[in-house]
């Protein structure tokens, strides 16, 4: 009778209980381990490093091997106390000791086989851990994200998290070629959960693409450079500087104020770490007199002798009253720009009509994304005529009631700068494998021909005529033509009415004007006490410019074909 039974049993276990011992039998002798593979390397134009991987270990514990675990938590935490990145669904450096303990206490009091304690320690951590010989605790080796340069174009570099996986800037907006395709395998072990060192199946991971920025690290040295003294002289909010190749529109440099460690992402604030020169909205004040100028002289409204009453510093607009910066009677169109004159530039564009003036802000690509390869860009704001009050043929043209972008203002220079053609910024310009072979280029592309060559000559011109006769007098150069235009705009107060206290600077300008290098753009939020673009941020240029086009005399930009088969398109 016991021998049927357990003849019976047998038979039960065999035929009805096979599948389930299987796996039970293959989860304990079987370890999955899945194999992280190596994030792309990010490189600056010129094959300079700016993201690199660097090994490290990270430290996981197996609950059901521990028995006393107050030893172990006590011994610990001494330890973890410095450590700035962990698996605790935050980062330890922002956590109390009381928290730290809290936390290990309750991971070792799971009854798992694998939990997570801190992720990618530092070397002289994991060597301390190692040298206490405590039972349950692993080691599994990872690679680590760093940049070496820190702060340098940290906004559009962006960083990745614990688990490799882009969160910003390039780093997101690439990251299914930066990431790569995890590899695993299957350790044997032992009936006492021991590793064996015996591979049942192994799927090696394959390492993510390397990309070559536009950037120069040079010259985003040099605007960083620039933009830490603005800071220190003017005491802003922040500002921002973006350097654009006009013929191409690779971005050489783009950065902004504040900034942020790349290496110590988790310590900084959401609002830092934003990229404001394609996230922000700012009205753009007198630099957006180009847009209503560029279409004045397309249209043949206009010519550069042309004068206009400029009403001695006041002029009505509807129940508006309209002032300069300084009085001013007769002008020609051309001194109008120079002098950066409100009513010159508003009268002009009563000439011209509102459709036409909106046609050509719509043609430099304002209200619409340029298509910059980064997260994050907005289209800014622009109203259709048809939601114009009676007062913004007096505002708009001179940059108020619009919302635009730094990259929006630095595409309209480069534009004019460009011989009237619009092209899309980039900033990664190849995707390379581990050998350095090419697997994907970027081309230049070209997005609409919104002026006439020699409309954008005429402008060119007039934008001369500012640095050597106007309000960018401190952006000249001795024995060089430089073309900008200055901008000085209000910002808005909580009420809704303009500030008197609060402003924005900026400057756009290129150079050479005869055979232009570099198109740049510079605005800088509430600088005090002094807040004028052409004494806040011409100098600036000036500073820039000398030094950027001094480096590239010794190492010319390379020349890049258009692309073929993007072809013209229309905004």
């Amino acid at each position: 009778m016991a021998f049927l039974i357990c003849l019976g049993r047998l038979f039960f276990i065999q035929c009805f209980r096979n599948r389930y011992l299987i796996l039970l039998a293959q989860k304990q002798q079987n370890l999955y381990i899945r194999l992280q593979p190596q994030r792309g390397i990010i490189f600056d134009r010129n094959l300079r490093p700016q993201a690199i991987n660097v090994p490290s270990e990270s430290l996981y514990a197996v609950p059901r091997e521990i028995k006393d675990k107050e030893p172990i938590i006590e011994k610990l935490l001494p330890i973890l106390r410095t450590q700035p990145y962990s698996y605790m669904g935050t980062y330890s450096i922002n956590l109390s000791d009381k928290e730290k303990e809290s936390y290990l206490r309750e991971k070792l009091d799971s009854n798992k086989n694998f939990v997570w304690l801190v992720r990618k320690l530092s070397p002289d951590a994991a060597n301390m851990i190692k040298d206490l010989h405590l039972p349950g605790l692993y080691f599994i080796k990872e690679s680590k994200r760093v940049y070496p340069n820190r702060h340098l174009a940290s906004h559009l570099i962006g960083f990745a998290g614990l688990d490799n996986k882009g969160l910003e800037g390039v780093e997101l907006y690439y990251d299914r070629y930066l990431s790569g395709d995890n590899g695993w395998g299957i350790l044997l072990r032992d009936a006492r959960q021991k590793k064996l060192g015996i591979w049942k199946k192994l799927v090696l991971p394959s390492n993510g693409y390397n990309l070559v920025l536009t950037i120069d690290e040079v010259i985003q040295f040099i605007v960083e450079q620039e933009l830490d003294r603005i800071m220190e002289k003017f005491n802003p909010r922040g500002a921002s500087i973006i350097i654009m190749n006009p013929s191409t529109g690779e971005i050489l440099a783009l950065a902004n104020r504040p900034t942020f460690d790349l290496n110590k992402t988790p310590q900084t604030d959401n609002k830092i770490r934003r990229n404001r020169a394609i996230t922000d909205l700012i009205e753009p004040g007198s630099v957006f007199k180009i847009i209503t100028a560029s279409a004045a002289l397309e249209e043949m409204i206009v010519n550069e002798q042309d004068k206009f009453f400029c009403e001695n510093g006041e002029y009505r607009v509807a129940n508006h009253m309209l002032h300069d910066h300084r009085p001013h009677g007769w002008l020609t169109f051309r001194e109008i720009i120079e002098k950066s004159s409100n009513i010159g530039v508003t009268k002009i564009a009563q000439k011209m009509g509102s459709d036409l003036l909106y046609k050509y802000i719509k043609k430099f690509g304002f209200g619409n994304r340029l298509g910059i390869d980064l997260p994050g860009e907005i289209p800014g704001i622009v109203k259709q005529p048809k939601q114009w009050s009676a007062v913004s043929i007096g505002a708009i043209p001179i940059g108020q009631e619009v919302g635009v972008t730094v990259l929006q203002l630095v595409s309209v220079v480069a534009t004019i700068a460009n011989d009237g053609r619009l092209m899309r910024p980039y900033v990664v310009s190849e995707i390379q494998d581990g050998y350095g072979s090419t697997i994907k280029r970027f081309y230049p592309q070209l997005l609409s021909q919104v002026l006439s060559s020699q409309s954008a000559t005429r402008i060119k011109e007039i934008l001369v005529g500012v640095v050597e006769n106007g309000t960018g007098k401190l952006a000249r150069i001795k024995n060089l033509r430089v073309a900008g235009k200055t901008g000085t705009a209000q910002k808005i107060e909580a009420n809704g009415r303009y500030s008197h206290r609060k402003f924005i600077a900026s400057f756009i300008a290129f150079a050479p004007a005869d055979n232009p290098k570099i198109a740049v753009a510079i605005v800088v939020d509430e600088p005090h006490p002094y807040y004028f673009g052409g004494i806040v941020c011409a100098p600036a240029f000036k500073n820039i410019c000398e030094k950027v086009l001094k480096y590239l005399g010794a190492r010319e930009l390379p020349a890049i074909q258009l692309a073929t088969k993007d072809t013209v398109k229309s905004f």
